[in-house]
Order: structure tokens, then sequence, then C-alpha cells
């Protein structure tokens, strides 16, 4: 990973909105959550709520799709453990039995 990778993505978790919604959409998994439940559930208001979202998805930490007339979100898992390995690359010299085991595949139907 670039490092200026690393701070863009770093950047737009560096906001307290952002990182609720970017941990609401890893704990929602990888069908993720449509835009409006995403904003009741935080309680941020729509017009805000897509500047949000908008600024995670730049940094490549979310995705959308659209399905009938809802926009779904969800978090993007391979740049959250790129980013994690990242930064624990050399966590405790180089001794896995200090740093638990950060990847994180979420269950799908392909992915049992």
């Amino acid at each position: 990973m670039e490092t200026t990778t690393a701070v863009t993505q770093l950047s737009a978790i560096a906001q307290e909105a952002r990182l609720e919604i970017f941990r609401l959409l890893v704990q929602a998994g990888a069908e993720g959550l449509p835009a409006g439940s995403i904003g009741e559930q935080l309680k941020i208001p729509a017009s805000t709520l897509s500047f949000h979202l908008k600024e995670l998805t730049h940094a490549g930490l979310t995705s959308s799709r659209q399905v009938s007339r809802f926009i779904y979100y969800t978090a993007n898992y391979e740049a959250m453990n790129t980013l994690l390995a990242y930064l624990t690359e050399n966590c405790c010299a180089g001794q896995a039995v200090c740093c638990p085991n950060l990847n994180c595949h979420p269950e799908t139907e392909d992915n049992p």
C-alpha cells in the first residue's frame, strides 16, 4: 500500500460521523445497508450523509450499488484489511504472537 492511499483512507475516517458510518457498514456485513437506513440509525440528515458517503467512497473504503430505487452501501473489506495490514506491518518486530489476526472476511452465501 502506498502511503498516500493510507493517508487518504485514514483522513476519510478521521471524522466522527464518517467513522460511525464506516463502523456501521462493517457490522452490516457483505449485504450492506441502504442509505436511508444508515441515516436513520445514525440520525444524520440525508444531505450530510450523502457528503460523508461520497468521502468514504472516494477513499475506497465503501462501495455502492443500486437495488430498485435504493442505494446500498457496503464496507470495502479488502481495503480495510489492506489498511490494517499496512498499519501493523512491523507490529511487535514481526512476532505474530502479539498481533491478533486482523483479516476480516464477512460471511456471505458464497463465503461461509
